[in-house]
């Protein structure tokens, strides 16, 4: 028989509920067979609140788990024994921090700190560009990025620092030219700040530590192509710009998720084909396959994914690595000339757009431009789908099929007990009640006193994870000393010169605007803390283009500045957007809040992951539109908007 190749690590992305609920689910997982674990962190833990905040309202334990001390944290990973285990956090802001909660349990456990391996994500620049859960501006951010790497170089030589994140860069639009860029611009930019913080000796094998995370679309040949693009040039930037002699860390380690972005609402059994192939994108090429992999589920467009379903996905990458004989061969595409030529073109568009980067400045100075690239290829996907240029089938092509009976029940996805958020703020109480009150401000005073004097934050954030800190007094601490940061939305007030299709549009506007007596004004606003901001940013951009009067600041808004920006600006339409699964208790007490302020004749519309339960609640509400991801014709929805504008209109 022949010899076979090691496979990947097998992984699932999850968390959600509570830390116990979700290490039933990790220990299940790894029953099944899963060889890793990536654990999801609820928004509130990544932006570095506790779930006691007011902005954490209506999102604990939504998209992930709730972290707020080490009390969770010892929950989480009760009876997974760390030294044994290698571990993907999906932490960014808050990554110095919930690795120190990771080491604090790993001491308890008896584990050696030296042999525990996995990976922080640990990247800020796509967080202000696609994903939007920062904290602090990117000076400082950067600076708390090579922290956490110098930290391990001294006492943690087996764990992967900083996951460089081009998954959600896809996800906003990128092109893979621009994805290839802007990821390497990103590593580039953090191996220079590191260089600063390691002795000369150890940086080679620092940056043999530097992974990636990324994602797999379904042009999967492309994608086949982008990832060799990568390897080769990341082998050719880390040999020619930081002369690193040894190729095992000039080697281009990555693990992926494939594209969830692509998954549908409709007919959504056809998502496991997409996944199947997105997966071969990353596995196919030896030189090039991927060293984790996770898939998501194939009902994630509709809410979050039962055990079983992460199950089926699981059991995919087993079929695959086991069943077949693609571990018994070397590379496939080795000499392959249409292979060699796509690999080639690809490298050439990210190589011009690094020069462009550097010419700027680099990554952290470039930030406003990527992200303002990244909305207009992104405005430029939906305009290819739109006009069935690109074809999703289901969604713009054979629209027509039998119901999908894996919906059937309880609507294929699991929902989160409301009551889960009071129990965590219950906990989270009892935990501050029962800690020494004494050891706490000491412990901040060393955090504070490390972040301002510019010492590396991971020791004095370690003790304060011992001595029973929470996620948002660390993240407060950075807060004063940094100062908060408001990323840009990449959606400017002058309207772009895609204006072909939208003249119908564009006249209604016209025609309203004269008979409201002023232009029509359309606030969007995302309320609570989920940054997934496509959405609202391709509605403001479309609707900006058809002639209407925008207002979008962006992301984490709390209802109390959404009814207040309406009411300040007049306006005619609101339009929300959130994808957390958060819309019931947020659109309620902005509704309220509509009321209060005296606002009920201004419609307001709503988008985001919604099942349709949940949409009729929120048209009992008061809510006069709701689209979910199947209504992607946003010019029907401009229409929409202008309908509701009309003077007179009724709101319902």
């Amino acid at each position: 028989m022949a010899d076979k190749d090691k496979p990947w690590l097998f992984r699932t992305y999850a968390g959600h509920s509570t830390a116990e609920k979700s290490n039933a689910l990790y220990r299940s997982n790894l029953a099944k067979g899963q060889t890793g674990l990536s654990v999801a962190f609820d928004l509130p833990t990544q932006t570095g609140y506790d779930s006691d905040h007011i902005l954490a309202r209506g999102e604990v334990g939504k998209v992930g788990v709730p972290v707020c001390h080490l009390g969770d944290m010892r929950a989480l990973f009760d009876q997974i024994p760390l030294e044994q285990m290698n571990t993907s956090m999906t932490i960014n802001a808050t990554a110095p921090w919930l690795l120190s909660l990771y080491i604090a349990v790993a001491e308890e456990q008896g584990a050696d700190i030296a042999a525990l391996q996995g990976t922080v994500q640990n990247d800020l620049i796509k967080e202000y560009l696609s994903r939007g859960t920062y904290i602090c501006p990117p000076k400082p951010s950067l600076a708390m990025i090579t922290d956490v790497a110098a930290y391990t170089r001294e006492y943690l030589p087996k764990w992967n620092p900083m996951n460089v994140c081009s998954y959600h860069l896809q996800e906003a639009g990128a092109t893979p030219q621009q994805e290839l860029a802007y990821a390497l611009g990103t590593a580039i930019a953090v191996l220079d700040d590191l260089k600063t913080k390691v002795p000369e000796a150890d940086f080679p094998a620092m940056v043999g530590r530097i992974s990636f995370f990324v994602n797999a679309g379904i042009r999967f040949v492309t994608e086949m192509c982008k990832m060799r693009a990568f390897t080769e040039l990341w082998n050719e930037i880390t040999a020619e710009r930081y002369g690193i002699e040894d190729p095992k860390f000039r080697r281009f380690r990555y693990g992926v998720q494939v594209n969830s972005l692509g998954l549908t609402e409709q007919q959504p059994e056809n998502n496991v084909y997409r996944i199947l192939l997105e997966m071969l994108a990353v596995t196919l090429s030896k030189n090039a396959r991927a060293r984790a992999v996770q898939l998501p589920a194939w009902n994630e467009a509709l809410g979050l994914p039962r055990p079983w379903d992460q199950q089926w996905s699981l059991r995919m990458q087993q079929i695959v690595a086991y069943e077949t004989d693609l571990l018994e061969y070397g590379d496939l595409f080795d000499g392959n000339p249409a292979v060699a030529a796509k690999v080639e073109e690809l490298k050439q568009g990210a190589r011009d757009e690094l020069k462009l980067l550097d010419d700027m400045g680099g990554a952290i100075a470039a930030i406003d431009y990527m992200k303002s690239r990244l909305v207009e290829s992104n405005a430029e996907r939906l305009n290819r789908i739109e006009s069935n240029e690109t074809v999703v089938v289901g969604v713009n092509r054979w629209e027509q099929g039998e119901p999908s009976p894996l919906t059937a029940g309880d609507g294929g996805i699991m929902v989160v007990d409301p009551a889960v958020e009071q129990d965590q703020i219950e906990r989270l109480r009892a935990w501050k009640g029962a800690r020494d009150e004494g050891a706490v401000e000491a412990a901040l005073a060393a955090l504070r006193d490390a972040a301002q004097s510019g010492a590396n934050v991971m020791p004095a954030s370690i003790q304060a994870a011992k001595a029973g800190v929470t996620t948002g007094e660390w993240a407060g601490v950075m807060r004063r000393i940094h100062g908060e940061y408001r990323g840009p939305t990449g959606v400017s007030a002058n309207p772009s010169n895609r204006t072909e299709g939208l003249d119908d549009i564009r006249e209604a506007v016209d025609a309203v605007s004269a008979r409201l007596g002023r232009r029509l004004k359309f606030v969007v606003g995302k309320p609570g803390l989920d940054g997934h901001s496509n959405g609202a940013e391709q509605i403001a951009f479309r609707a900006r283009d058809c002639g209407m009067d925008i207002t979008y600041e962006g992301i984490r808004l709390t209802p109390e500045q959404i009814v207040a920006r309406a009411q300040e600006e007049q306006a005619h339409v609101v339009g929300l957007s959130i994808l957390s699964g958060s819309h019931l208790p947020l659109i309620e007490d902005l509704m309220a809040r509509m009321r209060e302020a005296g606002l009920t004749d201004i419609p307001v519309i709503v988008g985001g992951i919604i099942p349709d339960e949940d949409a009729t609640r929120l048209l009992a509400m008061g809510v006069a539109r709701v689209y979910t991801p199947k209504d992607f014709q946003l010019n029907t929805i401009m229409m929409d908007i202008v309908t509701l504008a009309e003077p007179g209109a009724a709101a319902a």
